[in-house]
């Protein structure tokens, strides 16, 4: 029988939770990874590896920067990286995820709408991007795998970000919203309380998990805070 791991404070079992990914974007996991290469020098495949060795379990290729050619060549070596550990989503485009087998696609304002990547991805994953309650409805009532909700903070990953969400709305589009959810945008370890506090219960932490090229142990910081809130009291980042 396969051994039980504990994940920021759930109980997975590794052999079912792999199996449960090719079915549906699981509801609760924790940290969601995403690479940014704008942010650390360390490179994306070892960014990955690190990641892994954390147990992540749901990883985003961004890497808006570079040419087609580059993005599909990084996505390939993800893709044999994270077969069978993890989930990979490609950031915006549908041919690379296609073209490298990933299991999902995050798409923004700007990028194709939903209904017509799905007809192009079948049953792969689609994940959209939301900035308040009605965007939220509305990708939910137009089919997304999962959902993600930001700028909870402002942030500096993204320059032209809108306006930020705030704490008493991600509040209530957790209680109205029954697809899985995501938090982004300028959330850290110091106030990573204040959006679980909402009931979400995924998350991407960015800067501070890529600042100082100590990506595992980052991961595994935010992981304390989440399965123990006593520990906010110790943290100073």
């Amino acid at each position: 029988m396969a051994s039980i791991l504990n994940f920021c404070g759930i109980i997975l079992n590794p052999i079912l939770f792999i199996k449960s990914m090719h079915q549906k974007f699981p509801p609760q996991f924790g940290l969601y990874f995403l690479t940014d290469s704008t942010l650390t020098k360390i490179p994306v495949e070892e960014q990955v590896k690190q990641a892994l060795k954390a147990r992540i379990k749901v990883i985003q290729y961004r890497e808006k920067t570079l040419s087609t050619k580059e993005q599909y060549n990084q996505a390939l070596t993800l893709r044999k990286l994270t077969k069978g550990k993890a989930l990979l989503i490609i950031n915006d485009r549908i041919d690379i995820c296609m073209a490298v087998n990933a299991d999902g696609v995050h798409l923004g304002k700007e990028d194709i709408p939903c209904k017509y990547a799905r007809k192009i991805l079948k049953d792969k994953i689609i994940g959209l991007s939301t900035h308040n309650l009605q965007e939220a409805i509305e990708a939910e009532k137009i089919g997304a795998d999962y959902i993600a909700v930001g700028p909870i903070f402002p942030t500096e990953t993204k320059k032209d970000h809108e306006q930020p969400v705030e704490i008493d709305n991600l509040k209530e589009i957790v209680e109205r919203i029954k697809t899985p959810l995501v938090a982004i945008g300028g959330i850290n370890h110091a106030n990573l309380k204040d959006v679980l506090s909402t009931g979400i219960k995924n998350f991407v932490i960015i800067s501070a998990i890529m600042k100082d090229g100590k990506i595992e142990e980052n991961i595994k910081n935010a992981r304390r805070l989440y399965h123990n809130p006593a520990l906010y009291s110790l943290s100073h980042d």
